[in-house]
């Protein structure tokens, strides 16, 4: 196995040995390109790709020792699944037997053993995408890449093909990045996230890291579902706190502690984007002639139950913002309450760099 390194190309990038890396982003973010540099199926126009310590750039596909799997099966109709996950051994050489014993260890892994006579027309699509992952899994190659393998399934198949990748994955040690245009799919299989927009990183790391601190406005408003609310306000400073209010006379006051924000008492007087998780806002009680401290008034529009949680959507006079409570506590459509956010949760943003602000210093780097 190896790690995956580019340097120089429009993005410089870091995939660690063994790991499953997943790289997201919207359609035409650069997903398939990048894995189609890594396989050597597109020329690199300018920087180096390494292998490890080998450096690839300039080798064909066939000499990079990387198997790819694809959203469409692409397996050879005449061909039994035996022939077709052997196909590629035997044009490597491989001898008979070493070819006999790879198959069925692959089809094993991915469940597949008992198909190994069938023809490709005879198995379900989600048949079909094993044989295609046994057949690049049969080569043992250092790293395996895959385009959207499950795009075309519905939701709970593609959960139960996410479930054996881990597993496959753990069983292989394999290194293996893995491309999907749905942050809820990055975010279900990803141990290590790389987001991706117009050909750029705009941020790479542990899925904790890239989820609770996003690096700028677009990462946090794409991972998350619902994604991460972003209200748009400005920031005065206080004795030793920032209060944070609300554009365009909407209701959200937030009084944050200066401690840990220096940084952002630069954006003192500017416009700023409050970031924080719906599942960091909280719906609280308010005593007789009582409002609770930090609190704010907003209209709950309408609910969604979602399992174990109720979804609120927020009408604050300025934003729509998204609540989740857990425990199922059904709040009626119409009625006004009384929220607050989790003051250790909330993000502030510069509206003018997008990025958000941190103790260390005025960027998250």
């Amino acid at each position: 196995m190896a790690a995956v390194r580019l340097k120089n190309l429009s993005l410089t990038l870091e995939i660690p040995d063994r790991a499953l890396a997943v790289v997201t982003g919207p359609v035409g973010c650069g997903k398939t390109m990048l894995l189609r540099l890594i396989a050597g199926l597109e020329k690199t126009p300018e920087g180096e790709i390494f292998l490890g310590e080998k450096r690839v750039s300039d080798l064909p596909p066939g000499e990079r020792d990387v198997a790819m799997v694809f959203s469409q099966d692409a397996l050879y109709p005449r061909l039994s699944i035996r022939e077709n996950i052997a196909f590629g051994l035997k044009r490597r050489k491989f001898s008979q037997t070493e070819t006999n014993r790879r198959v069925e260890d692959a089809a094993a892994v991915v469940g597949i053993a008992e198909l190994l006579e069938r023809r490709p027309a005879e198995l379900s699509a989600v048949q079909r995408q094993r044989a295609s992952i046994a057949r690049a899994i049969a080569r043992q190659p250092k790293v395996v890449l895959l385009d959207e393998p499950w795009a075309n399934f519905d939701a709970a198949t593609s959960a139960l093909m996410r479930a054996d990748l881990r597993k496959l994955h753990e069983r292989l040690e394999a290194t293996m990045i893995y491309a999907t245009r749905d942050a809820s799919e990055a975010m279900a299989l990803g141990e290590r996230i790389v987001v991706l927009r117009e050909g750029r990183v705009e941020q790479e790391g542990s899925l904790a890291e890239v989820y609770e601190k996003p690096a700028n406005l677009f990462v946090a408003g794409f991972l998350g579902a619902p994604p991460m609310n972003l209200i748009h306000g400005t920031l005065k400073l206080e004795r030793e706190a920032l209060l944070f209010r609300e554009a365009n006379e909407g209701t959200i006051e937030v009084r944050l502690p200066l401690a840990g924000r220096a940084a952002a008492a630069e954006l003192v007087g500017k416009p700023v984007v409050l970031g924080i998780r719906p599942e960091n806002v909280e719906i609280v009680s308010a005593g007789k002639g009582q409002e609770p401290p930090d609190s704010f008034a907003a209209l709950i529009d309408f609910m969604e139950m979602t399992g174990g949680s109720v979804t609120l959507h927020l009408q604050t006079g300025a934003h729509t913002v998204i609540a989740r409570l857990s425990g199922g506590r059904e709040e009626p459509a119409g009625r006004r309450a009384r929220f607050r956010f989790e003051a250790e949760k909330v993000h502030l943003f510069d509206l003018d760099s997008t990025r958000r602000m941190t103790e260390r210093s005025p960027y998250y780097i």
